[in-house]
């Protein structure tokens, strides 16, 4: 792509995304914001919350109807202390971008000022908290978006938050003979170091060391 998207550019996509969203969905429990980055450019995004009975008519509905194209990340957190309604939320990142399924030797031109509709970029976020309890799960995206594939999987792995229907799921950070149901970003593990010095942003050379060191909290 040449150039970079309008400040005005950028506003107006993210305002007409937030209102395709609220006609689409309005009533349903999904919310839909516009908020920018702290950064200079100060770029709008959409976030979105949703309840995850909803979740997969609006993943269909945003890839087809909206143009998101890509998943970047999923991840998850636990929440132990919060309310009976969020004990647990998982978070997902999406791109929509002009340039997809580029052919191999060929290359795409986009003159970025230019663009309009679908065709401008923009960021969402998605939020979706899941009640207390001992089995968090959402529905899977693996079968929308290549790109929640692994992301799922992590979030599984280090988190222990299902999603139901994914196909493959396997830890991918922990080793395979892990204990059954040990995901250690569960609050519950309190895990600090794990027979690892941690590494400080210290000029000296990373040489200061926490008085507990090699302490399994």
């Amino acid at each position: 792509m040449v150039g970079s998207i309008t400040p005005e550019q950028n506003a107006s996509a993210a305002d007409a995304c937030m209102a395709a969203i609220n006609g689409r969905f309005g009533g349903s429990g999904i919310e839909t914001s516009v908020h920018n980055h702290s950064n200079a450019k100060k770029y709008a995004f959409v976030r979105i919350v949703c309840p995850p009975q909803h979740w997969l008519a609006l993943a269909k509905w945003m890839k087809y109807d909206l143009g998101v194209n890509y998943c970047s990340m999923v991840t998850g957190t636990h929440f132990p202390e919060g309310s009976p309604e969020r004990g647990w939320e998982v978070a997902y990142h999406f791109l929509r971008q002009p340039v997809q399924d580029q052919k191999p030797n060929t290359c795409t031109v986009h003159d970025v000022e230019r663009l309009s509709g679908m065709d401008i970029p923009m960021e969402f976020e998605v939020f979706m908290p899941l009640p207390q309890g001992d089995s968090p799960s959402v529905p899977s995206i693996q079968s929308i978006w290549v790109g929640a594939d692994w992301n799922e999987k992590e979030t599984w792995d280090l988190v222990g938050i299902k999603f139901e229907g994914h196909v493959n799921m396997h830890r991918v950070l922990n080793p395979n003979d892990s204990p059954e149901g040990f995901h250690p970003l569960q609050k519950q593990h309190k895990l600090r170091y794990h027979d690892h010095n941690e590494m400080y942003d210290d000029p000296q050379g990373f040489m200061r060391k926490p008085a507990d060191e090699g302490r399994v909290k």
